[in-house]
Formats: structure tokens, sequence, C-alpha cells
């Protein structure tokens, strides 16, 4: 009696063999590459936009006063995040198109913006502090105003700080505002 050889079943152990080295070889790969630690972001200057215009969403108040709406508006946008944040800010300071109600007193100035990390510190002149009227609704719906203006068109701003005059502003009437603040949208009018 003949022994017989049992080749195909050699072969056949050799390829699978070879095939599972390769696929995990793949996988350990795949897992070697998603878990090797990030570098960090290198910090930049604050990205370029495209200079043109852009259809944004400015948060004034409501007519009967109970809260914030918004309102869309084409707005110059500037090459720098910066300068598109101040031009919108100014916009806001224009007053609403529609029959909304202003929240920043209309001569209110912006002498400029600074981004730092995920916060934009808003430099407005004196003239916005003094014309806010008293009462902490009238503060909230301004400082908020331009808080959730700025953080619905720039998702890369997380908190809005306010300078007067180059100088941080720690109170505002009734209002802290010592430390940057989060856009709030509860505070709008659905």
């Amino acid at each position: 009696m003949k022994k017989r050889t049992n080749k195909p079943k050699g072969t056949l152990l050799v390829a699978f063999l070879l095939f599972a080295v390769i696929v995990g070889g793949l996988v350990l790969r795949k897992y070697d590459t998603a878990t090797r630690a990030v570098e960090p972001a290198v910090k930049s200057e604050p990205a370029a936009l495209p200079a043109g215009t852009a259809v944004m969403t400015l948060f004034f108040a409501a007519q009967d006063g109970s809260g914030l709406v918004r309102e869309g508006r084409e707005v110059e946008i500037e090459e720098s995040v910066e300068e598109s944040i101040a031009r919108l800010v100014a916009e806001l300071a224009s007053g609403p198109v529609g029959s909304h109600s202003p929240t920043l007193p209309p001569n209110t100035r912006v002498l400029g913006v600074r981004l730092e990390g995920e916060v934009a510190l808003v430099d407005l002149g004196a003239e916005f502090k003094e014309g806010i009227p008293s009462g902490s609704s009238a503060e909230m719906a301004a400082v908020y105003s331009v808080v959730d203006t700025v953080a619905a068109n720039f998702p890369q701003v997380k908190g809005v700080r306010f300078l007067i005059e180059g100088a941080p502003v720690d109170v505002l009437g009734h209002l802290d505002l010592s430390a940057p603040l989060a856009p709030d949208y509860t505070l709008e009018k659905k």
C-alpha cells in the first residue's frame, strides 16, 4: 500500500499562514498608527478667509424685550478672522434692519479684535459701557448679542472677553465679565 501525501493540504496551510501574516501585519500597522500620540498643533497666525461677502447671523433683541432673535445679513468679509469679527460687531452696533431692537449703543466703536486661542478679545470704545441702559436684561442682551453673534459665525471661537479702550472689563453693571463668556443660545427667543 502506498502512503498518501498531503501536498494539497500542506500548500493550503502555507497559503493560509501567509495570508494571516499579511493581514495581521496590516491590522497591527493600522492600530499602531491610530494609537500614536498626536503632535500638538503649532500655534500660528489666525487663518485667512476668502475676502468677499457672506450671509452672517446677528443677534438682536426681540421687540418685546423677551430675549434675542436672529437676523441674517450680508456682511463684507475681510481676509483675517480678527478683521472679520470686528466688521461683524460693527454691523451689530449699526442696529437691526428688520423689526428687532438694537442691543448696542449706535455710536459703539470697535477698536479691534484679537484672537488668543479659542477666545476673541473684543475691544470696544467707552461709549459701549456708557451707552447701555441700566438694568440686567439690557446688559445681558448687549453682551450676549456680541458673544452669540461671534460664536455662531466663527465656530473656532468658544468665548469672548470684553475690553474697553484696551483695558479688560471685570464688571458691566450687574454682569461679571472677568472671564471669557461662552455663547448662551438659551437667551434666544424661539
